[in-house]
């Protein structure tokens, strides 16, 4: 009786440690891919590598075409699954960002504050000194970097000039959201800080560490970022990832989760100039009524986004892998940031792999 309690304890034994020992995965996970520096080599991943649906990409590309496109880009893991230019655009031509060029403003913000040259937690006027805006002293110290990031200065929204006499009190700052142009501030905020012009900051701290192309163009009271698509791509790479570029951290994992999470209890779907996807409400631009649900209820919960004026996006889909680049003409009518574009623009993407 022993020896067979012996034998039945050592087949058990045997059997525990086989299923503790794991299957060697056949299909090792794919790494990120990251396009060099300098010039046009960028690798590509096919529909039918990805198992997408073949079927579903030229609908896509006739709906986006339809609607005033210009370019359009998906990447997957860093590498091109769709690449079109419409209306005679073409990979090098430089078109302008709009508002989702805030998003740069953002993650440079984020880049001098881990750099140690500000804290997004001071007061604006520690940087711009006081008098930046038409508020009494006390109002105006009330407004931090925080409160610009965030759209909560509490500032007049119905104009969007920024020089101090059109900078009017509304609310206390971190009480009101309200989108306003204000939020550029922060790039004079950047340029005293850091003892160098926007530009020359931006170029060696983003992006010339990214291999983007483009510059800032000043139109009226907007400072505006132009590039090629595939420059906004590699932004929008560069935030998949989480603020690093291959090994290289160019924004930290702190900053990258705070500006890419609800920043304040007021517009659930705001982040640090991010649009963010999937909360329970949000406000929208030149409004005060909270909407319930997603943002893009199409569009996966986890995405964040960058977007402006006339249909300019980046979106950006962690959960999967991917990159979604628009740029082009208003799809219907003008608008500041969202429209009901984006609604139907993702019942196609997701077309391509449900």
């Amino acid at each position: 009786m022993t020896r067979i309690i012996c034998i039945v304890l050592t087949v058990l034994l045997f059997t525990a440690c086989s299923k503790e020992t794991p299957e060697p995965d056949s299909v090792p996970a794919e790494n990120m891919y990251f396009p060099p520096l300098t010039g046009t080599n960028w690798e590509t991943k096919s529909i039918s590598d990805l198992k997408w649906n073949q079927s579903a990409v030229q609908p896509l590309l006739d709906y986006l075409q339809a609607k005033n496109s210009k370019s359009f880009i998906i990447l997957v893991n860093g590498r091109i699954v769709l690449e079109n230019y419409f209306n005679n655009h073409t990979a090098t031509t430089n078109w302008y960002w709009a508002s989702a060029g805030k998003t740069l403003t953002s993650t440079v913000t984020g880049i001098a504050q881990q750099e140690n040259l500000l804290n997004i937690n001071d007061k604006v006027s520690k940087y711009l000194g006081t008098g930046w805006t038409s508020e009494t002293l006390a109002k105006e110290n009330l407004i931090t970097c925080k409160h610009l990031l965030t759209m909560t200065s509490g500032l007049d929204d119905s104009t969007d000039d920024v020089d101090p006499v059109n900078l009017i009190y509304k609310a206390d700052a971190g009480t009101r959201w309200a989108y306003h142009n204000v939020y550029v501030k922060l790039q004079d905020v950047v340029a005293k800080a850091s003892g160098q012009s926007w530009e020359t900051y931006f170029n060696s701290k983003l992006r010339d560490k990214i291999g983007m192309n483009g510059n800032w163009v000043q139109l009226g009271v907007n400072s505006v970022y132009t590039s090629t698509s595939r420059s906004m791509a590699r932004f929008g790479l560069l935030m998949l990832n989480k603020g690093k570029w291959e090994n290289n951290i160019i924004l930290n994992d702190a900053y990258f989760n705070e500006a890419t999470t609800t920043s304040q209890d007021i517009n659930l779907g705001y982040g640090y100039l991010w649009w963010l996807n999937g909360k329970t409400s949000y406000h929208l631009p030149q409004s005060q009524l909270t909407f319930q649900g997603s943002i893009i209820p199409t569009a996966p919960n986890d995405m964040f986004m960058a977007l402006g004026k006339n249909d300019q996006k980046i979106y950006v889909i962690p959960s999967k892998k991917m990159v979604v680049i628009r740029m082009g003409d208003a799809a219907d009518n003008v608008n500041l940031a969202l429209s009901d574009f984006d609604k139907t623009l993702w019942e196609k993407i997701s077309a391509l792999y449900q």
